[in-house]
């Protein structure tokens, strides 16, 4: 039997996926959400020492305690460098990676220096170095308010209903700036494991700009076209597992079934 372990991004626990869970299980399926320490529920645990190995080994300790021989890793946002770092750590036990919303981790980067060369958007990469610099006592980022009062962030929350973006607000956790300052280090276990993205389409990503991607010859995209890959489109925005939880717990069935969409580079 396979089960799904859900991981948030940063500033939320476990919670975020409640509603996920609810219907994978309602499908039959055994799925987890994961707090990573400092977060939701966890939050009095965060310190200045709380980094990426803290967050990576509480998805491996998380792992090794279950029953389920294999599972499905499912990671928001940049919940994608703990989820990557626990596969690589156990790969027999990894049958899937997927990303919803997720950046794909890179060997060597972290949260902030992948922001740093990748992200195409200025603004945005001004926005996240700005706030780790004005991290309280050198090491937490504030909660975010996230009640759609900004209208830069309303493609970002299309679908949320009201009481959920409150709950956002009210359950953000303070974020440990460890876990986004240090690099992820791969030993290559994880490189073949099957991978699948999911794209809220309303936050501007797609499938299309992925093969835009691949077909531009970047060698850094090549992984993105090999046949383990997939990918799936949600009409949502930043936060499927609130705006659409059915939908996407439909989704994360028919990626553990390797269902999919396949770029090329041709």
């Amino acid at each position: 039997m396979t089960a799904y372990v859900l991981v948030p991004g940063g500033h939320m626990g476990g919670w975020l996926w409640s509603e996920v869970v609810d219907r994978l299980r309602g499908l039959g399926e055994e799925a987890y959400a994961a707090t990573l320490t400092g977060l939701g529920e966890r939050r009095h645990l965060a310190g200045p020492e709380t980094d990426l190995e803290t967050h990576i080994e509480d998805l491996v300790q998380l792992i090794d305690h279950l029953q389920e021989p294999q599972v499905v890793l499912v990671a928001h946002c940049h919940g994608s460098f703990p989820v990557l770092g626990a596969a690589d750590r156990r790969p027999e036990r990894v049958s899937r990676v997927v990303y919803v919303n997720a950046p794909l981790p890179v060997d060597g980067y972290s949260v902030l220096s992948l922001v740093r060369d990748f992200e195409p958007d200025p603004a945005v990469r001004d926005g996240w170095q700005r706030r780790a610099e004005q991290a309280e006592a050198g090491w937490r980022i504030p909660s975010p308010v996230l009640d759609g009062s900004d209208p830069r962030a309303q493609n970002s929350l299309a679908g949320v209903p009201a009481g959920a973006l409150a709950r956002l607000t009210r359950l953000a956790a303070p974020q440990p700036l460890g876990p986004l300052t240090q690099p992820l280090r791969l030993s290559g276990a994880a490189a073949k494991l099957p991978m699948t993205g999911v794209f809220g389409t309303r936050t501007g990503t797609n499938v299309a700009v992925v093969e835009s991607l691949v077909r531009s010859g970047d060698p850094r995209f090549a992984v993105l076209a090999e046949p383990r890959v997939r990918f799936f489109e949600l009409d949502t925005g930043h936060w499927p597992m609130l705006s659409v939880p059915d939908a996407l717990a439909g989704v994360l069935t028919r990626a553990a079934a390797g269902e999919g969409q396949r770029v090329t580079a041709a």
